[in-house]
């Protein structure tokens, strides 16, 4: 394959001037996340007082030292329900993807330095894409449990769907995904089935707490009084009910048994063989992401700028440029690992459909991975696009997506809008990994558009009625315009977007050939490696 040819001068004033706005914006997610950070870092101090590990510090000392973790949804619910400035972020849980004795694990640790670790709604609807993603790529499950239970104030949005965290967790135990439940606090009410479907369960002798109903419900209830350690205590668990397999001395001891558990599984046995790959770096700086890539979606660019800056050697095999150029396809590699890739430079034509839906179904003729880079402002429209066969065409390139067999993996770059999030592979046709950039924007269309469809249908109620407007109606309807504008610039806003899981979590874009490498080896080795499935999963006895 041939290197592609930046053709961007990285010393130019355009360049600095899109590297400004794309620092701008990873400055205002960065700051987002350390919002969170340092909401947990107040609870350090009443946390080692007590001997006990903040939760970010029990998954460091959970994972390899040294080893890659990529987080996900780390700011699922960011300013929702309670969260009023973005400090509690995150649904009250850190999750994501590391090593833990050498075995890739989804790891999930209850965040008890906010709010106890009560679960959000958001925060429920993070635990069941992180365990949609263990169970699609095997990934052995660690929970880290130290938590209130679900927030009652929004029981009515939890209740019903969460019971699917604990029908999950049966499917993945039966699917012969293992669970490690490490429990260092409080897991109670409902929660307490947490450690209870898991298949091996560590408790913190003198701290951890599982129990139905803790001693206040159990006298209002019942009348019976009963202690926190004899109702539910990790003592009583270990040596009475059998809750627990394990009993640990504190919250590193905790962990050093879980990872010793973790090792025990042998895991890596029936990983698949990993054969020897040909990795070249880019020949560009993936620095110059920043750059060559501007953060306002209306700005054109070539896309090609972008893939130069994060596939192998530069290498890129163009498919039917000639036929349609604004939707690019071609074969590249990342990691070593083959790969196909659709990405956009501009709205998807019908030409451009039709080359998609046919690349697509050759990747999946090969088994090789699809990636999408997506900045696409939909499908184009117009009276040639209809009569060419837009609505046909374009349905084609979301059915061939939809059954893709092969891993996809999609990066959100810049604009997201209209049925081209779902042609591009956006959270609704269930890719296996969905990350952003802190540019970009996901909506039905562009706030400017929407305003001038709203604007244009009040006119014209005006003109059927052969009326003019008022100065007080024309004045109205500039400001319904201005107000539609600014609720799409709220909707839209990246860090709007990651908060209600339209992603798995926003990226910096010179870590995106880093994030994409590391789920596309995730994808391949889930899918070679065999597990050992059973009817029921384990149960405990």
């Amino acid at each position: 394959m041939t290197p592609l040819a930046s053709r961007v001068a990285t010393a130019g004033v355009e360049y600095e001037r899109r590297r400004d706005g794309m620092l701008a914006a990873i400055g205002e997610w960065r700051a987002a996340e350390q919002r969170v950070r340092d909401a947990e870092n107040e609870k350090a101090e009443s946390f080692h007082r007590r001997g006990r590990l903040l939760p970010r510090e029990r998954v460091n000392l959970l994972l390899d030292r040294g080893s890659p973790f990529l987080e996900l949804c780390a700011l699922a619910g960011y300013r929702q329900h309670d969260d009023k400035d973005g400090s509690q972020a995150g649904g009250n849980t850190i999750a994501g993807i590391g090593y833990v004795a050498g075995v890739r694990c989804m790891v999930s640790a209850s965040n008890s330095a906010i709010k106890g670790g009560t679960m959000t709604p958001w925060g429920m609807r993070k635990t069941l894409r992180i365990q949609q993603i263990a169970l699609a790529q095997k990934l052995p499950l660690v929970w880290l449990i130290e938590s209130g239970g679900a927030n009652l104030l929004y029981q009515a949005e939890m209740f019903v769907d969460g019971g699917r965290v604990f029908a999950n967790q049966a499917r993945l135990s039966a699917a012969g995904i293992p669970q490690i439940a490490v429990v260092h606090g409080s897991s109670t009410a409902g929660g307490a089935y947490l450690p209870g479907l898991s298949d091996y369960v560590v408790m913190v002798r003198g701290a951890a707490r599982v129990f139905l109903a803790g001693p206040p419900l159990l006298k209002a209830a019942t009348g019976e009084s009963a202690d926190d350690e004899s109702l539910g205590g990790a003592a009583m668990h270990a040596g009475v009910a059998g809750t627990s397999e394990f009993l640990a001395q504190d919250d590193a001891d905790a962990l050093r048994v879980a990872r010793e558990v973790v090792a025990s599984l042998d895991w890596n046995r029936r990983r698949p063989p990993e054969p020897a790959r040909d990795v070249r770096e880019p020949l560009y700086d993936a620095d110059e992401l920043c750059g060559v890539v501007p953060a306002d979606y209306r700005t054109p660019y070539d896309c090609r700028e972008a893939i130069a800056r994060i596939v192998d050697g530069s290498a890129f095999l163009d498919v039917k440029d000639d036929y349609d150029a604004q939707t690019v396809c071609g074969r590249a590699a990342i990691g070593g690992i083959a790969v196909g890739i659709v990405a956009n430079n501009g709205p998807i034509t019908v030409r451009g459909a039709a080359k998609a839906a046919q690349f697509v179904q050759q990747c999946d003729q090969s088994d090789t991975p699809l990636v999408f880079l997506m900045n696409t402002t939909g499908y184009m429209v117009g009276t040639e696009s209809e009569q060419g066969g837009i609505v046909k065409h374009g349905s084609k390139m979301i059915q061939a997506v939809a059954n893709a067999r092969v891993p996809r993996i999609a990066i959100v770059v810049g604009a997201s809008f209209g049925a081209g999030n779902y042609g591009m592979s956006g959270r609704g046709l269930d890719p296996d990994f969905i990350f952003a950039w802190p540019n970009a924007r996901t909506a039905v269309m562009g706030g400017e558009q929407a305003a001038r469809v709203m604007g244009i249908v009040a006119r014209e109620k005006w003109t059927r009625a052969g009326t003019e407007p008022s100065a007080e109606e024309a004045a109205q309807l500039v400001a319904m315009e201005a107000g539609i504008v600014a609720q799409f610039e709220r909707d839209s806003h990246p860090l709007a977007g990651t908060a209600r899981l339209f992603d798995d979590g926003l990226i910096d874009p010179r870590d995106t050939r880093r994030v994409l490498a590391f789920a596309l080896s995730i994808c391949r080795e889930a899918r070679g490696r065999s597990v050992s499935p059973n009817a029921f999963g384990v149960a405990r006895f």
